[in-house]
């Protein structure tokens, strides 16, 4: 029998009539038992229903002819770019280039260690969390091939903590990509959607760093290290009320030292 918690990707989907039948059918009987959460999910419906309203006379109008996708092919073959512009176009990329890695490498020596740790997990909170489609790589359903994953690629074990207890359910994780290296994203969500992001990945600075508040970026959360590997937890709530969860994260992943 299928005992995957119900998330906010699922809740969409069940609005949108995409989920597989077995699925469709454990949300509604999901929603049968939490009637805050299907109060939620008929506004969203609602919310459908107006825009295919709104956007269907939109729909109905014919491809405007500049838009025919025969006639853009056509037209740009018959454009004849000069040698010269095209020399210039690709000096102007190279010098563009240049700069994005010199004010990028003047950038990453601004921030280090925790500090570095906590921006770091903040953006991915800021790319991650609002993306309803594809948030996460892997699922918390396959959890074990996602920690197998993430510890091969840092190069030393990665514990996910389990924040149930706080009420929030693993959505799953994906590698994301650091000034400092790779690092691991875990995501987790609540009964009404709220979001928070773990991030991990070891740390050249900061070591066995104590634990940090963070708030910028719409969200606040904290960060510390211990024997080498650092953690940052961030969210859309205030910090008085994200400590305690960040303080139960740490004492699950320092439990693994």
């Amino acid at each position: 029998m299928n005992h995957r918690p119900i998330t906010e990707d699922d809740l969409h989907g069940y609005v949108d009539g995409v989920l597989e039948p077995e699925r469709q059918a454990e949300v509604a009987s999901y929603l049968e038992g939490h009637p805050e959460v299907a109060e939620r999910v008929a506004t969203y419906s609602s919310q459908r229903k107006l825009l295919r309203a709104a956007l269907a006379p939109i729909a109905d109008e014919p491809l405007p002819p500049r838009l025919n996708l025969a006639r853009m092919i056509e037209d740009r073959r018959r454009r004849v770019v000069p040698k010269w512009w095209a020399i210039a176009a690709v000096l102007l990329v190279c010098i563009g280039g240049l700069g994005g890695w010199v004010i990028r490498g003047a950038l990453e020596t601004k921030g280090q260690g925790l500090t570095a740790l906590a921006q770091e997990a903040a953006y991915s909170y800021g790319v991650y969390a609002p993306d309803h489609i594809r948030p996460v790589e892997i699922r918390a359903s396959s959890s074990p091939e996602l920690v197998q994953w993430i510890s091969n690629r840092l190069h030393q074990p990665v514990k996910v903590p389990d924040l149930t207890t706080s009420g929030y359910r693993l959505m799953g994780g994906r590698l994301v990509a650091t000034s400092h290296g790779p690092a691991a994203m875990f995501m987790y969500d609540d009964d009404r959607g709220t979001r928070l992001v773990v991030l991990a990945r070891p740390m050249h600075e900061d070591q066995n760093g104590p634990m940090a508040p963070h708030s910028g970026d719409g969200v606040s959360g904290f960060a510390w290290a211990d024997d080498g590997l650092g953690y940052g937890l961030v969210g859309p709530s205030a910090p008085d009320a994200l400590k305690p969860i960040a303080d139960e994260a740490r004492k699950q992943t320092r439990s693994m030292i």
